[in-house]
């Protein structure tokens, strides 16, 4: 169904990805962690069930879903929002809808490039401000 299973690690992000993390909120401190750490991500998928392990050298998140379902989400800045993942046109995209009115939206796609390539593409809804990051397969120790 999707390419983006397995084990990816950051390679690089776009010269975007302070403006995309700005337009979400994430105060300066952060943004600069944010901008300095490795980060790596592991998908899985079992039947119905889906998750996203996120580790890096700051913080981990541990999302567990299925397509379609809606379900509360802090994300690895703090902010809290309502999350959906779907399959579109083969790439795993991810929602995140604010809790509150002037919460920013996200709209999250991952997409595998080729067998050793995962993109991820950030778009701040609404804030015309979006980002690439690339992620290369990898084998955990």
């Amino acid at each position: 169904m999707t390419g983006v299973l397995g084990h990816w690690k950051i390679e690089k992000s776009d010269e975007n990805w302070d403006n995309y993390m700005k337009a979400m909120g994430v105060n300066f401190v952060l943004r600069k962690v944010g901008n300095t750490i490795t980060s790596y991500e592991e998908i899985i998928q079992d039947g119905d069930n889906w998750e996203l392990k996120i580790t890096s050298t700051f913080k981990n998140a541990h999302l567990k879903f299925k397509l379609g379902e809606e379900f509360d989400e802090t994300t690895m800045d703090g902010r809290q929002c309502k999350s959906t993942f779907v399959i579109e046109d083969g790439d795993l995209v991810h929602y995140q809808k604010g809790k509150k009115p002037d919460d920013p939206e996200s709209k999250i796609v991952r997409k595998r490039v080729d067998d050793e390539t995962m993109t991820i593409t950030l778009d701040a809804l609404g804030k015309n401000v979006v980002t690439v990051r690339t992620f290369k397969r990898y084998s955990p120790s």
